[in-house]
């Protein structure tokens, strides 16, 4: 849409060319009789492009622009004035239609989304209340109801009706009319088919499903919206609703459906009036294009939360279903999926003689590709663990090599752990990864590691190992840079906050290894840790891969 000044000067010899584009000349030619010019200036104007001038115009539009010179003021019947402000108030409503979709386009959740369209909706058609059921056709979900200005308690309430008389649920089920309906309470022609101020279809009754060129009537997966002007004076309203509505005050609704061809039914929205009332023509169309952009946006963003799901089920099926449990020592894992699905993974496996292997490491790249490379180098390093896991640079170095012959194109960052919990003790080495942090009662620190590239950087991989020791109690955090990147803050500074996070840890949460990690999530990350378990894997809807894996020795 063009954003188009809502104050417009229109010459009348520029404006009758602009007529043949718009298709009003011949509404004129064929309205206005012949004759002296007293007789043009006739009082019963016909109704242009489907807007009554007597109709005021709604509270969110600019009023109309002042006459082009006082003698066009002074003669309000000139059709060239007349004109001019119906021209001023499509411009006004093209403007505020044009703010409220940049508004939506802005939003990244289903529940962001639906919350826009309900407020947006509410300014379009003059409601102060309403409710939003997402509910898509194919019955893959997700399923959601937002309220606006209802708490959920009355969301409740409303759901308690039964939803074959209630407005959404003939819209969602495809449920005809009740029988003996008021005439005209299902609205037409269906939402979107006519621009804002287009000349009503003559040949068009309410509720007509008969197809018409250009139009989306006949298609039986969109139904129309439905108005009901007063509800407790409808003679068939079911007791219940009857009792709803004025249980929480409201007595007219207007029903809009949250369907296209395209994108088929996804779902419905109604707003609520407190006093009997309709949105006029005006309103529904302005709504009617509304709803049929907010339809199209909450499509792609139904697959971008779908993809997300699918992502995080992939990770979480390619990462271990459930930890080890080892004597001496606890374990827990938190890992947070981002939008396009990365490569960072974690890994926890019983060894021989009561040993334990802790593993963290991110793959480059994301999508589809670093998920199934990333199970490929776990699978391979549980292997080479198992065969020589009291070496962990021995470890890597198989890993690496792997790498480089298997995957050139592809690096990694990985750190692997031997340890002993019997003897509260560690074994460990890192190619480029981030160092691991030991949480104590008296002391939060960083373990000193080596520098050394990522694998896959160097034609060959070598780095030593470095031994630490916990005490009893203490924890030791793995971790993938990601943790660090989410803060948003340079590296040093990110560190920084992690170690203020881990020292801030309570007392009575240190004896949990998961209390521990959630404790450094809420703090460095605002979504927090998105759930609980041994194991808890979720998706983000923005940023990098999170791993924290945790290691409680006692």
């Amino acid at each position: 849409m063009l954003d188009i000044a809502p104050l417009v000067r229109v010459h009348v010899d520029a404006l009758l060319a602009a007529q043949i584009d718009m298709g009003v000349c011949d509404a004129i030619e064929r309205n206005a009789p012949v004759g002296k010019p007293s007789d043009m200036s006739a009082p019963h104007l016909p109704k242009v492009a489907g807007i009554d001038s007597t109709v005021p115009s709604p509270a969110h539009t600019t009023a109309p622009a002042a006459p082009v010179n006082p003698s066009a003021a002074a003669l309000p019947g000139i059709p060239g004035a007349l004109i001019q402000d119906r021209l001023a108030g499509w411009v006004s409503d093209l403007t505020t239609l044009h703010e409220l979709t940049e508004r939506l386009i802005k939003t990244g959740s289903l529940d962001e989304a639906l919350r826009e369209v309900l407020r947006a909706g509410a300014a379009l058609v003059g409601a102060r209340r309403g409710m939003a059921v997402f509910e898509p056709a194919d019955g893959r979900g997700p399923a959601s109801t937002i309220g606006l200005g209802l708490a959920h308690a009355e969301l409740g309430t409303i759901e308690t009706v039964p939803r074959s008389v209630t407005s959404y649920g003939r819209i969602l089920d495809g449920l005809p009319e009740p029988t003996g309906s008021p005439a005209g309470s299902r609205t037409g022609p269906p939402t979107g088919s006519r621009s804002p101020g287009a000349p009503a279809d003559p040949l068009s009754t309410p509720g007509s499903t008969e197809a018409r060129p250009g139009t989306l009537a006949g298609t039986a997966a969109i139904p129309d919206p439905i108005a009901v002007p007063d509800l407790l004076s409808e003679p068939e309203l079911d007791p219940r609703h009857r009792e709803v509505a004025a249980r929480l005050g409201y007595a007219a609704s207007y029903a809009l459906p949250l369907a296209t061809e395209a994108a088929g039914k996804l779902g419905a929205v109604v707003w609520l009036y407190d006093e009997p009332a309709e949105p006029v023509e005006r309103q529904r169309d302005l709504v009617g294009l509304y709803g049929r952009y907010a339809t199209e946006h909450l499509a792609r963003l139904l697959d971008l939360e779908r993809a997300r799901v699918q992502v995080a089920t992939v990770a979480e099926e390619l990462l271990p279903s459930r930890l080890p449990r080892v004597p001496g020592v606890q374990l827990a894992a938190r890992h947070r999926t981002g939008p396009q699905g990365g490569g960072d993974w974690y890994d926890a496996l019983p060894l021989p003689e009561g040993a334990l292997g802790l593993a963290v490491g991110s793959v480059s790249g994301t999508g589809p590709s670093a998920l199934a490379a990333m199970g490929r180098l776990r699978a391979s390093l549980r292997a080479y663990a198992v065969m020589e896991g009291e070496d962990p640079v021995a470890v890597l170095s198989d890993l690496e090599l792997l790498l480089r012959l298997t995957e050139p194109a592809r690096s990694a960052t990985a750190l692997f752990a031997y340890s002993e919990p019997k003897q509260r003790k560690l074994v460990l080495a890192g190619a480029g990864h981030t160092p691991p942090l030991i949480i104590g009662e008296h002391r939060t620190e960083f373990v000193e590691t080596s520098l050394s590239a990522p694998l896959g950087m160097l034609a060959c991989w070598e780095a030593p190992s470095v031994e630490i020791a916990p005490a009893p109690g203490e924890t030791v955090l793995l971790y993938t840079d990601g943790l660090l990147r989410r803060t948003g803050d340079p590296m040093d500074r990110a560190f920084a906050r992690l170690h203020a996070a881990a020292a801030s840890v309570p007392k009575a949460d240190r004896t949990d290894p998961g209390a521990v990690a959630d404790h450094i999530l809420r703090t460095l990350l605002p979504e927090g840790p998105g759930g609980g378990g041994d194991a808890a894997v979720g998706v983000d809807v923005d940023g990098e891969d999170v791993v924290l894996l945790a290691a409680r020795f006692e």
